[in-house]
């Protein structure tokens, strides 16, 4: 089924040009002014040299004795064997030998055969695969018809080859006109994009299509998102176009919000933006080959460096952390590099010796190498005992100790681990300076502690050693949302600071304010909660008051408006326990039973209606003691000894053993000494049990589970691939 008229995720595709040469084919016979012309290319333009590649959440290698492995995500076959679904330990495409290059686009995989032959599998719903059916393939399949291939490139639903006479064929998807065949209909079969002669290279990207002649001219057809096609007056073209303003080209690579190319004189040059104009990128020189990843380059130099910029949300540029680089940057520990591979949030390299290197994103074992990707169930954390207090951010976590000591581990870019650094760490170390303190709180990157004299201490985003918050005392209980924070005062007052774009501080305005200032119109109140941009107290009477963002009815009110006030949530009495995540909120009461408003999706509400509530909604679950929440995830403790989760799953951070969405709340899994305390992150859970061990399930990308390996690796590492 056609469905080219659908917007498709607009993202990477690191597909760099290159030509790999077929054995056994018979090429035209080239005339002595192209013969000239391929003397002097760049080596680039003549060697097989795309044996890896990235795709969105799949890597591709082909080892020297022609196989093809692959790693990372399976979920359409893009691995090119039935199963698994995903694996960070190689596995072999099946039947497939002699292959000479290979490409990766968002969900299938291609590869070219010493003779001339191109063989797709995975995804196929816009014929992609160009067998003529939109049937995906769990196996290699030999695409029909279509001989003398030479080069191969895979775009985001769409397929690319350059053939040894010079021709390019195209087919699948076609939205912007990126087959170039005049139309925006998808294909299903291979077909000769007209107007192109003597080209010796293909690149291809979300929804643009590159080919490179051999006299070093590079043309384009497809979406004009980045200006490649021409002007701002230019939305796309059906038909190829010679690219202006650039000769001499040796290389070039698509990327979501950018084109890459590479001069033979080693000089890189970019178009980002079609208002913008071609402008070189300053600080590289001797470049040989470039890889546009979602939104991040590497570039790879003479000198067998490499060098990155862009985003690195994941550690994909490799320079020993997760901050953006505006400028190249040479990527950690890598010297001898022959190739390079861009994907979605992952990079890949082969070195002289033969070795492939890898680092960046991991979630589905992308980086092929053999580590444990998933912790659907808890796990104990390693060197940590004693445990009374915990707190989930959104990928760092924090522990008080029963002697006071306050532990941190997971993600540090904003000083939320509060050891003056900005490095993650993935085993919890403790807190330099802090002793005496009761209970933890954290939020988005920010995190708060509580001491026993009262006191109220903060560090994270962007402070990376822990200060005392001014004018608090008398402490008894703190909360931290997005950006801003609650204290309860033994004598039953309610103070908060921070940002305050929808009420959040309670005190009837929008005004922020950076140090504490009293809730006047509370009293009397016994605990606080607080959500990402929403708070909850319960007062001493068992009746509960809610303020700040209501745009999923959060505060219980039975309404979508925000509160700038706090105002009692009417029909409930004898609250003992509340809980508050991004948008939604928890409540229980002394005969434990629990009740919830706000965002319903995944059962974050602990109940099996998703729908959103304005008003308080009976939770499905007997017996609470207590509930936490944080982002869409929801906890609640029992008095049987067990732990229920509801809400989002992605990484299987409600503990069912899978990452699989459920309709109703499930049990967590594995713990089997009661629990005593827990935090809920957006994406990892924690959970201190009767003996005081903390066990951690969910994400790890940065460490936050505090055993094993994070799933992100900032500098290369070796994988399996090779």
């Amino acid at each position: 089924m056609h469905r080219a008229a659908a917007p498709r995720p607009v993202f990477w595709m690191s597909l760099c040009v290159g030509v790999c040469l077929a054995v056994g084919c018979e090429p035209r016979e080239a005339t002595p002014h192209e013969d000239e012309a391929r003397a002097t290319a760049a080596v680039i333009r003549t060697k097989p040299k795309a044996r890896i590649a990235a795709g969105a959440d799949h890597s591709l290698a082909i080892r020297p004795d022609g196989t093809v492995w692959g790693a990372g995500s399976n979920t359409q076959g893009q691995l090119g064997n039935a199963s698994p679904l995903f694996t960070s330990t190689p596995i072999q495409a099946q039947g497939l030998t002699g292959a000479v290059a290979v490409s990766a686009g968002a969900y299938f995989s291609l590869a070219l055969k010493s003779g001339g032959t191109v063989w797709a599998w995975g995804d196929n719903q816009e014929g992609q695969l160009g067998d003529g059916s939109t049937t995906r393939s769990m196996v290699p399949r030999q695409v029909p018809g279509l001989t003398g291939a030479t080069a191969i490139a895979a775009g985001y639903c769409h397929t690319l080859v350059a053939k040894a006479d010079g021709t390019v064929w195209s087919w699948g998807c076609n939205a912007s006109g990126e087959l170039g065949d005049g139309t925006t209909s998808a294909r299903g079969t291979p077909a000769q994009v007209p107007g192109l002669s003597g080209m010796v290279a293909v690149a291809a990207g979300s929804q643009l299509s590159l080919a490179m002649r051999f006299d070093g001219t590079l043309w384009a057809w497809g979406s004009n998102d980045t200006g490649v096609i021409g002007d701002e007056t230019v939305e796309s073209s059906s038909t190829p176009v010679q690219v202006q303003g650039i000769t001499q080209v040796t290389a070039a690579s698509v990327g979501s919000m950018e084109v890459v190319a590479v001069k033979s004189d080693g000089t890189v040059w970019r178009w980002v933006f079609k208002d913008y104009p071609l402008e070189q990128v300053a600080g590289l020189s001797g470049v040989t080959d470039v890889a546009v990843g979602d939104t991040f380059i590497l570039a790879l130099t003479s000198s067998g460096t490499v060098w990155s910029w862009g985003a690195n949300q994941h550690g994909q540029l490799g320079t020993g952390s997760k901050a953006v680089a505006l400028v190249p940057t040479q990527v950690v520990g890598l010297t001898g590099v022959t190739a390079i591979a861009a994907g979605e949030g992952h990079s890949l390299a082969t070195r002289s010796n033969g070795t492939l290197w890898a680092w960046g994103h991991n979630r589905y074992g992308q980086r092929g190498g053999g580590e444990p990707i998933r912790h659907w169930t808890p796990v104990a954390t390693e060197g940590l005992s004693g445990v009374v207090s915990v707190a989930a951010g959104e990928s760092h976590s924090l522990a008080v100790r029963d002697d006071g000591t306050v532990w941190a581990w997971g993600d540090n870019q904003q000083g939320q681990l509060g050891d003056g650094t900005s490095a993650r760490r993935i085993t919890p170390a403790q807190v330099p300076g802090l002793a005496g303190f009761q209970s933890v709180a954290a939020h988005g990157h920010q995190s708060i502690g509580l001491r026993w004299d009262g006191t109220v201490w903060r560090w994270g985003n962007y402070a990376s050693t822990p200060w005392q918050v001014p004018g608090l005392d008398d402490i008894v209980a703190i909360a931290a949302g997005n950006y801003y924070g609650l204290a309860l005062r033994g004598d039953g007052t309610v103070w908060a600071w921070g940002e305050n774009w929808a009420g959040q501080l309670g005190d009837g305005t929008t005004t922020m304010r950076f140090t504490p200032a009293r809730i006047t119109t509370l009293d009397g109140i016994v605990a606080i909660a607080a959500g990402s941009s929403h708070a909850l107290a319960v007062r001493y009477d068992g009746t509960v008051w809610s303020w700040g963002a209501n745009g999923d009815g959060q505060l219980c009110q039975g309404t979508r408006t925000h509160g700038l006030l706090p105002v009692q949530v009417s029909g409930l009495a004898e609250v003992t326990s509340v809980a508050a995540g991004e948008s939604h909120s928890l409540l229980v009461t002394s005969e434990g039973r629990g009740w919830a408003c706000g965002f319903g999706a995944s059962a974050s509400l602990m109940t099996t209606d998703w729908s959103v509530a304005t008003s308080p909604r009976a939770i499905d679950i007997e017996g609470i003691l207590d509930v936490a929440a944080g982002g869409a995830s929801s906890m609640a403790r029992t008095a049987f000894g067990t732990l229920w989760m509801g809400g989002d799953n992605t990484w299987g951070n409600r503990g069912a053993g899978h990452d699989r969405l459920r309709i109703q709340p499930n049990e967590v899994l594995n713990l089997t000494s009661g629990v005593q305390a827990m935090a809920a992150g957006p994406e990892h859970s924690l959970a201190v049990d009767s003996e005081g061990i903390l066990w951690a399930w969910g994400n790890n990308c940065d460490g936050q589970l505090g055993h094993g390996a994070a799933f992100d690796a900032l500098v290369p590492v070796p994988s399996l691939l090779y």
